[in-house]
């Protein structure tokens, strides 16, 4: 193959090329345009799987806030839930702090009295305190009302000793073969044993008073009023507060006496009642 070429004003001439050659560029040239349209659909194709992936990364990332969220939530509520119970239990547990220190209490009561003490079950909180945390509650409320009737309802006896004389009708040691109404109990004992006050409550008269000789007179609630009669001293004045168990006087004979003993009276409502119903509790 022949190519005519020319520099300026020279005579044109002909240069041989061989068609091998153009052979041999058609396909350098085949070949390089092969080569791209491979790296160019490998591009694209490599584009697209990178966009899958983004996409496919976005939505495990969503998947794992997602959960994460849920794992919180769950947590705060296990915390929020394990709070609560522990905040029940601290309830329980004070009430019943508070319930044993009241029947504590009672069984003090009782012993001040001359009185068996009350047994109770101990108490002990279950791993589900929720629904017994109002029971306790309840109990400890109406351990409140018990203890406080307790404390200020007239029981026991005033002294340890027998009995010399009743409530009701008896014989008259004033006057032999005649009949009288004896208003309380009187208790045996010497001069200057102790006497204690029955019940809690104010003392509304401590003095002479006719045949009851040294007296007091103390109010109690719901009406109820001890007289001790006969005393050989008086340890408190009108006015003052005492509690149960407190030495209130010492045994004498004075006034309509035979001798060194404790007269003994509860009145409701002003009027006398047997103060025998109230020497002991029923459990």
């Amino acid at each position: 193959m022949g190519i005519i070429t020319r520099k300026d004003s020279a005579q044109p001439r002909v240069v041989q090329v061989k068609a091998k050659h153009f052979n041999s560029l058609k396909f350098t040239i085949a070949a390089v345009l092969i080569v791209v349209m491979v790296l160019m659909t490998a591009i694209v194709r490599l584009s697209s799987q990178s966009a899958q992936q983004r996409q496919e990364n976005s939505r495990l990332q969503s998947q794992i806030a997602a959960l994460q969220g849920q794992i919180d939530k769950e947590s705060q509520d296990a915390v929020l839930l394990n709070a609560e119970k522990e905040g029940q239990r601290s309830k329980a547990v004070s009430y019943i702090q508070d319930i044993q220190a009241k029947l504590k209490i009672i069984n003090n009561f009782m012993h001040k009295r001359g009185l068996r003490s009350i047994s109770f079950k101990k108490i002990n909180v279950s791993d589900k305190p929720n629904n017994e945390t109002k029971l306790y509650a309840e109990f400890s409320s109406y351990l409140d009302k018990l203890v406080n009737n307790i404390a200020f309802t007239p029981m026991g006896y005033p002294r340890l000793s027998s009995f010399t004389s009743f409530f009701g009708s008896r014989g008259n040691p004033f006057d032999f073969g005649g009949k009288e109404f004896h208003p309380g109990i009187d208790f045996k004992g010497h001069r200057g044993d102790p006497v204690k006050c029955t019940a809690s409550g104010r003392v509304i008269f401590a003095g002479r008073a006719g045949g009851y000789g040294n007296c007091i007179k103390i109010r109690h609630a719901n009406n109820l009023e001890t007289w001790y009669g006969h005393l050989s001293k008086i340890n408190v004045r009108e006015g003052e507060r005492v509690t149960v168990g407190d030495i209130i006087g010492k045994v004498g004979s004075t006034g309509r006496s035979t001798g060194p003993h404790l007269h003994y009276e509860i009145r409701r409502n002003g009027h006398p009642v047997n103060p025998k119903q109230y020497l002991s509790i029923n459990l």
